[in-house]
């Protein structure tokens, strides 16, 4: 099952501005597509995601949370939980 990796962010937030480019290295170095929702601008999500903090990054298998972080998350961290959900590679 493919996953998505989903970032809550607003406008002014300290964390937020930092989590950004932690989130480019994270796409680059593990070659997947985060997506960036301003959470007031889109406050759908905030229900559907139980939203308490920002920045909130989510990673999802289909429609299940199979990781929440909610406050600024190091690149190691934020790649070690998406890790987990990623496919195994495939044998050579």
């Amino acid at each position: 099952m493919a996953i998505k990796v989903i970032s809550f962010y607003q406008e002014g937030c300290m964390g937020c501005e930092e989590q950004a480019p932690i989130l480019r290295e994270v796409e680059k170095n593990l070659g997947i597509d985060v997506e960036e929702i301003d959470a007031v601008k889109n406050p759908e999500y905030i229900k559907t995601y139980s939203l308490r903090v920002t920045p909130t990054t989510l990673v999802l298998e289909g429609d299940e949370v199979g990781e929440r972080m909610e406050g600024l998350v190091h690149r190691e961290d934020l790649e070690a939980a998406i890790r987990r959900h990623l496919p195994e590679p495939l044998p050579r």
